[in-house]
């Protein structure tokens, strides 16, 4: 039995009467993390078309074009908060930055440079974010933990506090 997993990218509009969801992107290749810019015009997502995810950046919501901004791979995309500059993460693990130029139908990217090297815990799939950029530029990461222990859990059932 051979299992196929389509991926892509969708949005549920959250304003207005009509909810239904709009594809965004729809290749044969698989899509994941679509990450909107600050003014909603472009949606920046990781795609598999070269073999490897790439970070790829379209118009929202018709898609006019489609431009690679990572050159070498790329996962986990985010937006400055002024739309200026994309973040993704590179397969050798380094934080890399793409300063971005957009205006009307147009767009364009920078050649991304490494900010700083990032260990991302495991799984990296779908839905797995590991940071976040906040409004003053600086990033949360999220970071594995190294133990050597497992740490217990108690688990109380049938718990009555007192009156």
């Amino acid at each position: 039995m051979i299992s196929i997993r389509i991926l892509t990218v969708w949005a549920l509009p959250v304003t207005g009467n009509d909810r239904k969801p709009i594809e965004i992107v729809k290749t044969p290749f698989a899509e994941l993390n679509g990450q909107f810019s600050p003014d909603a015009r472009w949606v920046a997502y990781e795609m598999n078309e070269s073999s490897r995810f790439e970070i790829v950046v379209q118009p929202f919501p018709v898609p006019t074009g489609k431009w690679q901004v990572s050159t070498g791979g790329g996962i986990q995309s985010r937006w400055r908060a002024d739309g200026k500059e994309l973040y993704f993460v590179a397969p050798d693990g380094k934080l890399m930055a793409a300063s971005i130029t957009g205006a009307g139908a147009t767009f364009s990217a920078a050649t991304p440079t490494p900010l700083f090297p990032v260990t991302l815990a495991p799984p990296l799939g779908a839905n797995n974010q590991q940071y976040a950029v906040s409004r003053d530029g600086r990033f949360l990461i999220n970071q594995p933990v190294e133990t050597s222990t497992a740490v217990p859990i108690t688990l109380i059932l049938n718990w009555k506090a007192k009156p």
